[in-house]
Order: C-alpha cells, then structure tokens, then sequence
C-alpha cells in the first residue's frame, strides 16, 4: 500500500506539471519595444489598455521590455525578440518600429505611437496595412505647422526658433521639412539642436542654458519624451517660451502644448494587441490614424515666468490650467 500510495503521487506531480507547462505555454506572451524610452506615458497608457481588456500581467499575459539606448543595442535587442517566439511585437516610436519591421515579417508588430507609417515603407495605406505590423499613427500634415503658428503667437517678437530634434528618427529629415516651411511662411529664422540620445541631450541644455534662443519649439521624438521631466524643467528655469508636441508634458510643468495625448496612443495599442491574439491579421487590421490634437495653455506657469499670453491665443485653446 505504501509504494502505490508513493505511485500515485508521482504521478499526479508529474500530470499537474505537465499541466502546469501546457496552461504556462499557452498564455500569450509579447515584447516591448522601445529606443530611449524605459517608461513614461505610452506604456502606461499600454499597459492600462491592457488591464481594460482584461489581461493580467504574469497571469494570463506576459511582457517583455527591452529597451535600447544606441543604434547597435537596438538591433540586439531586437534581434532577441524576434528569436523569442513572442505572439507579438509592440513598438514606440518610428526608430524602434523601423527595426523591428526590418527584423521580421512573419511575428506580428503593433505601433503604439509612430509617425506616418506609409511613407516610412512600413504599410501600403491606412486601411490596409498589407504587411505584418499595424497599429496608431501619431501624424499629421497640420502638427509642426501649427505648432509653430502657436509659438510665434506667444512669441511675437522673437527673430529666431530653436527647434529640438533628434537627427536618427527616420522621419526626422520630413518633419523638418515641414518646420522650415512653416517658419518661413511666418518670416522667422530656424535653427535646429540635435540630440540622439540622453548624453547629447544633456550636452544641448547645457549650451542652451549659457545661450538662451528666443523660442523653443520641443520635437516630438522619444528622446524628449523619455526625457520630458528633464526638459521641461528647464525651459522653465531659462524662461524661454515654448511650445511641447504631447499633452503629457504639462504632467511635469510645460507651458503649452499641441498634440495628441500619448497615454491616449498606448492605450489604443493594447486593443490591436487583443484583436491579433484573437485571431486577427496585422495587415488587414487598419491603422489608426489619431486626429484629436489639443491646444493646452498652462496660465499659471506663464505668470511665474512672466510670459504675457496674448487673449487671442487663450481663446484658440481648448484647455486651459488655471
């Protein structure tokens, strides 16, 4: 009796393994990722999304961050992702989409939050991706120009707009384009400041710092995303007016922004997520092409650093903090 009683329970250890094995080889798992981006409003939004359509994460879910701060780390970092066998891919940014597209075809891949994803080659329209990656698109034709109309309302008298980039995003040459046009059109000189990663960025503030521009316009990339704490507060405390690409940026003290709120992006990409693991084809999912941009104006922020804002402007915004 003794030795069949010690039987059974190896067998059923051993069965309640092997069901341990098939039920943890059954929960979906995907990959995360970014370029210079280890977290901030996107993936909590993403994750949020998450949570909404009823996944838990290390339950009946689970993520893989991978982050990559150079060029170089993100092809590695890619690569393991792709080797991983993960049911899917979700990227931020248009640097990190454009690796991760380069890198597979077959596992498919989410934006969160990207630029114009036709004209980067990574789908052949909006409504029918007809590749393996589909999700938000952030763009706009009407962002940058706009962007720049509202700053030089706030600014009337500057001569010149310093405007942040980041020279590595695959549609940074694009967005620039439209920037410079848009200057232009309003007589004002452009200069641009480069920074690709968070060494470069903390190199620019601190020239900027010993010469102040005139305006400041904050480029949309990850880069100042990641990093919008930093930049934010040191707008701040040069007193410069500017103009900030997301609604995210006034959690950390922006002046005024223009743009779609990023929390908003992620959260909307945890839905493509659910519909792929469901069963649905990336490239015939359409892209979703985000077209609610806000004018926000922090008025409280402009009296502490003395910056005059002009009524017409306060009635083009659609929120206002107080």
């Amino acid at each position: 009796m003794s030795n069949r009683f010690v039987l059974t329970l190896a067998i059923c250890s051993l069965l309640g393994v092997a069901a341990n094995s098939a039920a943890a080889a059954d929960v979906p798992r995907i990959g995360i990722l970014t370029m210079q981006l280890r977290s901030g409003p996107i993936l909590e939004g993403f994750r949020q999304g998450l949570r909404e359509s009823g996944y838990i994460e290390g339950k009946n879910i689970l993520v893989e961050l991978r982050n990559a701060e150079t060029g170089q780390q993100l092809k590695t970092v890619t690569g393991e992702l792709v080797s991983a066998k993960l049911n899917v891919i979700v990227v931020s940014g248009s640097t990190a989409a454009d690796a991760a597209m380069r890198a597979t075809s077959t596992v498919p891949v989410v934006f969160a939050a990207i630029g114009d994803p036709v004209a980067s080659g990574f789908a052949a329209s909006l409504a029918r991706p007809g590749r393996n990656g589909t999700g938000v698109s952030i763009d706009s034709t009407e962002l940058y120009p706009k962007r720049v109309e509202f700053l030089r309302q706030l600014a009337p008298k500057a001569q010149r707009i310093t405007y942040l980039i980041n020279s590595s995003n695959p549609i940074a040459a694009r967005m620039l384009e439209e920037v410079e046009i848009a200057a232009r059109t309003l007589r004002v000189t452009l200069q641009t400041r480069d920074a690709r990663n968070e060494r470069e960025l903390d190199a620019m503030l601190q020239d900027l710092k010993k010469h102040p521009p005139e305006a400041i316009l904050v480029g949309g990339d990850g880069i100042y995303l990641a990093n919008k704490r930093k930049v934010a507060e040191f707008v701040r405390k040069v007193r410069v007016p500017a103009i900030f690409p997301y609604a995210d940026f006034h959690e950390d003290g922006a002046l005024m922004s223009y743009g779609p709120s990023m929390r908003e992006a992620g959260r909307l990409a945890a839905g493509y997520v659910d519909k792929i693991l469901k069963g649905a084809n990336p490239s015939e999912l359409p892209i979703y092409q985000i077209s609610r941009f806000e004018l926000i104006i922090d008025k409280r922020l402009a009296r502490e650093q003395g910056i005059a804002l002009p009524r017409e402007l306060l009635a083009r915004a659609d929120r206002v903090i107080k």
